[in-house]
């Protein structure tokens, strides 16, 4: 993983459990909304910004630290 993507994450890593969701831009949007809807999720800022996924060309990524 590279350091600019690191940085991009508001907090650290550290020892929290990650959820990652890599797919189109749509598709991780969606996702982030139907967790919010199930109530898996309290607010959609919980995940990082969307950033474009480092190994994988077209894709986004985001990730819920719990």
């Amino acid at each position: 993983m590279s350091t600019e993507f690191n940085e991009r994450l508001p907090e650290s890593l550290g020892h929290q459990a990650q959820i990652w969701i890599v797919g189109t831009r749509e598709q991780v949007n969606h996702i982030i909304s139907e967790m919010y809807v199930r109530q898996m999720i309290t607010d959609r800022s919980q995940f990082s910004p969307m950033v474009p996924a480092p190994f994988a060309q077209g894709k986004f990524m985001s990730v819920l630290l719990r």
